[in-house]
């Protein structure tokens, strides 16, 4: 399931809903569903790309990430098979719950529109390495994960403890920086994988090369503080929306692994970036939400 990785989808929605706490009053039982929907949401995620992977050829003895399930050998393709369609219905279970409790129905609009993007976000999940032409081997998943893991995340959160008022076009800025580090830890999977993913897959990194790739990553986490940033200069000046820049010297950190180590060794630059993104993102919801206390 990549336990080390999950904080990642957690970085966003809990983002989304601490800003949300910031303006409004937040139910908790809708915050605890859309954390467990957003979970449920990666580790299928994470499945299903472990399983296309191994269906594709592309995971191997070679593989310089960790070896899971599969490329163990502690499961079967039959195995994965049934735990994905658990997790399947783990989603829709908690989806749905998240949705029927934060609207008090599922029969008007908005809840059926919430629900028809989970059934997007299910498929997307699913899609990125397994079928017949994976957007994860055409060079598409940092699309797709800029939408989920950063817009979606962000807003999709702030909308649903909001039951659907409250949205604000200044939320594309946290929503962005969260999408841009998220993408981040996808292209430091590519930039280790480079040379076991082809020629099955096509990545971005792929596609720049090496240089390219470690150029590609400095501009995303640039760009992902510079929106952080900018949202915070658009608000109402209050030194604790700043406590995020805490993690500044981490992202620094991170860049210079990214810069100095390949294959194997730039591994441990992954958890460090998955981290570091849901340590900002508890800062700065920390910092928005201080004058509550």
């Amino acid at each position: 399931m990549r336990l080390r990785t999950l904080p990642l989808s957690l970085a966003g929605v809990l983002l989304g809903i601490l800003l949300c706490v910031a303006d409004y009053h937040v139910d908790i039982w809708t915050a605890i569903l859309i954390c467990l929907t957003t979970v449920s949401l990666q580790i299928l995620s994470n499945l299903s790309n472990e399983l296309g992977d191994v269906l594709h050829g592309t995971d191997t003895a070679d593989r310089q990430g960790p070896q899971y399930g599969l490329n163990s050998g502690g499961m079967s393709v039959a195995d994965m098979k049934v735990l994905i369609g658990i997790f399947v219905g783990v989603c829709i279970l908690f989806g749905t719950l998240m949705t029927w409790r934060a609207f008090g129905t599922l029969l008007d609009l908005t809840p059926i529109l919430v629900l028809m993007l989970g059934a997007a976000a299910i498929a997307g999940a699913m899609k990125y390495t397994l079928g017949r032409n994976p957007y994860g081997y055409r060079a598409k998943g940092d699309i797709y994960v800029f939408l989920f893991f950063g817009l979606v995340s962000v807003l999709g959160s702030y909308f649903v403890c909001t039951k659907g008022l409250g949205l604000h076009w200044k939320l594309l800025l946290p929503a962005a920086g969260i999408g841009c580090f998220s993408v981040g830890v996808l292209n430091v999977n590519n930039i280790r994988d480079m040379k076991t993913d082809a020629p099955n897959r096509v990545t971005i990194a792929i596609k720049l090369g090496l240089r390219g790739a470690r150029i590609y990553q400095t501009v995303l986490i640039g760009l992902g503080l510079s929106a952080i940033a900018a949202y915070c200069l658009l608000c109402f000046p209050d030194w604790r929306h700043w406590l995020w820049l805490l993690t500044l010297p981490l992202y620094i950190l991170h860049l210079r692994g990214v810069w100095t180590l390949q294959d194997r060794a730039l591994d441990r630059m992954l958890p460090l970036l998955v981290l570091t993104t849901f340590a900002l993102s508890l800062l700065m919801g920390i910092g928005f939400c201080a004058y509550l206390l």
